[in-house]
């Protein structure tokens, strides 16, 4: 009996060792299903764990050694920071699901393809696609992130929702948003926004928690400033560990 205990502990701390490698510390919140994790991976690219099952969000950056195959996976956008066909290869089973917008799916056998403003369920996630976009043409002249061709998404379970907003500024659809509790918001030029512009959005809909994520190259302490007295719990975490 000693043997076996000694042996599942080694076991457990062999597989904690593991994740702690090839990822971030898990962010853990509770819901009336259960406990949920978020593991921050890199940039955009996350894993949530929940109910037995592992859904991705965005798996394109960072390393994936160690970590488990995907039950589903949602992708947000066509460019290579947010998809990336060798990694989704390689996390993927006969059985996963792979959800993303039309522009997305269609580069992926038998993916679901979700159009903003479409709901579904997969496994014990509801998913909502939430519309991401440039307001307008960047400094050099170039919009990103045209208006309907990549999603957001609120993933709902066990009651509680969380925003992956993808690459975005702070549209009417962001801002109009309602009993998030918690958000992941982009902050980077040229592609989404300023930390500033991104607080301002966030103030707007009001997350009970916020994470800023693909923030490369951005100082999230001014976002953090900007939403002091705000009464949103901001939690800055380093996406990019070497």
């Amino acid at each position: 009996m000693r043997c076996t205990i000694g042996i599942m502990k080694t076991l457990a701390l062999i597989a904690l060792v593991s994740t702690a490698l090839f990822a971030a510390a898990p962010e853990e919140f509770s819901t009336s299903a259960g406990a949920l994790q978020i593991i921050p991976i890199q940039h955009a690219s996350l894993l949530v764990k929940a109910g037995g099952k592992v859904l991705y969000v965005d798996p394109a950056q960072g390393v994936y050694d160690g970590l488990p195959q995907a039950d589903y996976i949602l992708i947000t956008d066509i460019h290579g920071d947010h998809m990336a066909p060798a990694v989704v290869d390689k996390l993927k089973k006969s059985s996963t699901v792979i959800v993303a917008p039309k522009a997305v799916a269609e580069k992926f056998a038998g993916a679901l393809a979700m159009a903003n403003g479409d709901t579904l369920t997969v496994g014990p996630f509801k998913v909502d696609a939430i519309p991401m976009y440039n307001l307008k043409p960047a400094a050099d002249g170039q919009t990103y992130h045209e208006k309907g061709r990549g999603n957001g998404y609120i993933v709902t379970y066990g009651g509680k929702r969380f925003y992956f907003a993808g690459d975005t500024e702070g549209t009417p659809e962001m801002r109009a948003l309602k009993n998030i509790d918690v958000a992941f918001i982009p902050m980077n030029l040229p592609y989404t926004m300023t930390p500033q512009a991104a607080a301002e959005a966030v103030r707007a809909f009001h997350p009970a928690v916020v994470y800023p994520y693909h923030y490369r190259g951005q100082d999230t302490t001014i976002f953090a400033k900007a939403l002091e007295g705000s009464g949103i719990d901001v939690r800055l975490r380093d996406w990019y560990a070497k």
